[in-house]
């Protein structure tokens, strides 16, 4: 259910995106029982609103307080990622993450709980994600590159994981200006969307 209709039940929120230093941000997301209820339905609708409005590529449940595995993400066109292509938007629940092969990539990521910095993280290149949409429908794709990366990112947020916990080498660490200067073109990947992604 997108977030245009979802206005048609109750009101949408743009809700406060957690930061880094808030403890539920490092907490165990449950997993989603219910499918299509009011309350899920209600909670989407807010994590689209939020994202949307922040350019975000996606967002996870708990940056928003909601301590359940709910992830969105996917655009076609984002003003923070010129250059990453479409990724199709996606509500994904409960999901379920299996790499394709041993091959790794570094990537610069970002996150809205870590406003203003980017890291340079290393992630699956392919893999198999499993998951559910709002109404129970299985959801299963094999994807690669910055599609695999944001899934990746939004999923660790529902294990109390946030980027900076997989940085090799904290050389690759800081605030974006600092790190490119004034050609900040170099840092791609998940800008500042929880990417929360």
């Amino acid at each position: 259910m997108c977030a245009q209709s979802s206005r048609k039940w109750w009101a949408v929120a743009i809700r406060t995106v957690l930061r880094m230093g808030d403890p539920r941000l490092l907490e165990q997301a449950r997993a989603v029982d219910s499918f299509a209820s009011p309350e899920l339905l209600a909670r989407i609708a807010d994590m689209e609103e939020t994202m949307h409005h922040l350019d975000g590529a996606g967002l996870a449940a708990p940056q928003i307080g909601v301590a359940l595995r709910v992830v969105i993400f996917g655009f076609d066109e984002n003003p923070r990622y010129p250059e990453a292509g479409s990724v199709p938007y996606t509500v994904l629940i409960n999901p379920v993450l299996t790499p394709l092969s041993d091959a790794i990539e570094e990537g610069w990521e970002g996150c809205l709980s870590v406003p203003g910095l980017r890291g340079s993280v290393p992630r699956w290149q392919h893999l198999h994600y499993r998951g559910f949409d709002p109404s129970g429908r299985v959801i299963e794709r094999s994807v690669e590159g910055f599609h695999a990366r944001v899934v990746q990112h939004e999923c660790d947020h529902l294990d109390g994981i946030l980027y900076p916990m997989r940085i090799r080498d904290m050389r690759t660490f800081g605030f974006v200006d600092e790190l490119m200067g004034e050609d900040t073109r170099d840092v791609r990947g998940l800008g500042e969307s929880g990417h929360s992604a």
